[in-house]
């Protein structure tokens, strides 16, 4: 997030100032201007807070270099000399990279402060403690902040949600939302169960989905290389000399013509439809479309649901304290699955059903129509019996268990039926090769 500080004036001439936390300048820039309009005010300066590289000393020793983020030059000097250091130098850093932090960081970080706090150790002890063991710069300067907005008495869920660029949308919620609740180490340990499964299906889905892809397309390439490069220069040969050449080489040499003859279509054909796909699924409609039929490609569309429901399940657990506050349970475990068509049925059906109707849990979520028949009946059973919380939770590990099992299951055979199809492109090269290796060019003597 970057944090921008304004300077304006009334219309009586009075002097104030502010501050806005955006992922941006330009949308903080964007923020403060709306917000004069509103109050009539006269914006005379915005500053945003940067980093700064600064060398000092204390007396006769070493001097040391240190990095310390400010609005401007002066607050760093000042700070420094309030500290009894002669300040050597302070200068702007003008290149700042703040990628955000491996996901597997986050999830170290949320994990040991659960195990901390259920050690009754203070949460500012616990901060301080990962900020000196944590390497990640972001993370680490992210975990500053928030050490001293709490410090100062901020709301948690307010700091978290600012720096979600860095823990992620719901991630930021839930730490957010642990500090106010009346029990933190139960939170922080559901948050780092639903990051670990999170990270853990989307490697697998990456193993599932994304590696064969990739392994294909090299594949694609390769022969590609082969017809249109390689095997033209041998073929060629015997088209030169007008030797007869036998079908499959023939038909080969035919393709290597035409890819050679087009060759910018032919890259236009192959680029054009995955960038395009690409950018539309960047969109809002494109990740809704998407989202919407991922749940129904044949053997993975079933896995990626039941694990929606898993999350959702997890979650609701985690959040849910009785019927009387279900609503932002159910819109939070929504969110959390990371599917745009999920999310906007439960948003969009189910929980306008059980404000402005009355709907049970059970009736608006079969409105939805994002769970299962099982997920269904379990609610049932639960609402029924007044135990929806305990449903939810063994709904979940039902779930997880069964897409464990299931998605090691897929990846085997996918790499079966990947392992199959370089098999047969092999054997057509081979074949190929072997046909155009029998062509037996007729002597001079003979003509």
């Amino acid at each position: 997030m970057i944090e921008t500080r304004f300077t304006a004036q009334k219309p009586n001439g009075q002097s104030i100032s502010g501050s806005f936390s955006e992922p941006s300048f330009g949308e903080a820039k964007k923020k403060i201007q709306k917000f004069a309009e509103k109050n009539q005010l006269k914006i005379q300066k915005i500053e945003k807070k940067v980093g700064y590289v600064y060398k000092i000393k204390r007396g006769k020793e070493k001097p040391i270099t240190g990095e310390q983020r400010a609005f401007n030059k002066d607050e760093v000097v000042n700070a420094l000399r309030k500290l009894g250091y002669e300040v050597i130098s302070v200068n702007r850093k003008y290149l700042e990279f703040n990628f955000k932090p491996p996901q597997q960081d986050i999830v170290s970080f949320v994990k040991i402060s659960a195990e901390l706090l259920e050690q009754k150790l203070p949460y500012s002890e616990i901060l301080t403690l990962l900020i000196n063991d944590t390497s990640n710069k972001s993370l680490k300067e992210a975990l500053k902040q928030i050490n001293n907005e709490l410090k100062k008495g901020a709301d948690s869920e307010t700091t978290f949600l600012r720096y979600q660029s860095v823990f992620g949308k719901f991630t930021a919620y839930m730490l957010g939302l642990a500090s106010k609740s009346g029990n933190m180490s139960e939170i922080y340990k559901a948050t780092a169960k639903f990051l670990e499964r999170q990270q853990e299906f989307k490697k697998n889905l990456r193993s599932a989905l994304i590696t064969p892809m990739v392994t294909l397309f090299v594949l694609f390439l390769a022969v590609l290389f082969y017809v249109g490069y390689i095997f033209p220069a041998t073929a060629k040969l015997f088209v030169k000399f007008d030797i007869p050449l036998p079908p499959m080489t023939a038909a080969t040499l035919k393709i290597s013509n035409f890819l050679m003859a087009n060759g910018l279509l032919v890259t236009i054909v192959c680029l054009a439809p995955p960038i395009a796909i690409w950018q539309f699924s960047k969109t809002k409609k494109g990740r809704l479309f998407f989202d919407r039929y991922m749940l129904k490609i044949p053997v993975m569309g079933s896995l990626i649901h039941k694990t929606c429901i898993e999350v959702f399940c997890r979650v609701f657990y985690t959040l849910y304290s009785g019927s009387a506050e279900s609503i932002e349970p159910i819109r939070i475990a929504a969110e959390a699955t990371g599917n745009v068509y999920f999310e906007q049925q439960i948003k969009n059906i189910a929980i306008p059903l059980m404000i402005k109707k009355g709907v049970g849990i059970t009736e608006s979520f079969e409105a939805s129509g994002v769970f299962t028949e099982t997920a269904l009946s379990r609610f049932h059973s639960g609402e029924e019996t007044g135990t929806i919380k305990n449903t939810a939770f063994q709904l979940a590990n039902y779930y997880e268990s069964e897409t464990v099992f299931r998605l090691k299951n897929v990846i085997e055979l996918i790499q079966v039926g990947i392992a199959m199809v370089i098999m047969i492109v092999m054997i057509g090269l081979t074949l190929i090769s072997a046909e155009t290796a029998t062509i037996n060019p007729k002597s001079p003597s003979m003509k």
